[in-house]
């Protein structure tokens, strides 16, 4: 794939087939952690945390709706595949509810999960960004750009909840 990408002149062509990959892992991921943000809001005693992740999980919805549209912008139908590390993260964040379920320390715990995830998410949407702007995808690097900064913002939102009110109550 690579090789006829680097023929038809796509600057930085050799990364396409690995763009392509993380694309639909992230799509895949996606669309796995709505599923886990509406345990992790069930799970949160705070309403500013549960709050949190209701809010994300309607970002989320807008992010696959921006992989689809990266994907038609190089002129692929979107298509996810399982995300062996968001399955990881979900199922971390799953024992740390059975873990915690009981405990003050509950929403401290649902933030550590939280977090592990975003800092996933924003890898991958660094390097997604990083290889569209290298094959001079400018639209998917719009797109994909748009999204990383949600995710960061999401991050520094659960780290001030947090230090003012999980943490600290914990």
């Amino acid at each position: 794939m690579a090789n006829s990408n680097q023929l038809t002149g796509m600057p930085n062509g050799h990364l396409h087939e690995l763009f392509v990959d993380e694309l639909r892992d992230i799509l895949g991921g996606e669309k796995q952690l709505l599923k886990g943000l509406k345990k992790l809001a069930n799970g949160a005693s705070s309403p500013t945390l549960k709050a949190a992740f209701e809010e994300h999980y309607a970002q989320t919805e807008q992010h696959i709706e921006r992989l689809k549209d990266a994907f038609k912008s190089i002129g692929l139908t979107a298509r996810g595949k399982k995300c062996k590390a968001m399955e990881g993260l979900l199922e971390e964040a799953d024992e740390i509810m059975e873990s915690f379920e009981d405990s003050q320390i509950l929403d401290a715990a649902l933030i550590a999960a939280a977090q592990k995830v975003e800092h996933y998410e924003i890898a991958s949407y660094g390097c997604l960004v990083t290889y569209a702007h290298l094959m001079e995808h400018t639209e998917a690097e719009e797109l994909l750009s748009q999204t990383l900064a949600e995710e960061k913002d999401t991050d520094v939102k659960l780290t001030e909840i947090a230090m003012s009110e999980s943490n600290v109550a914990a």
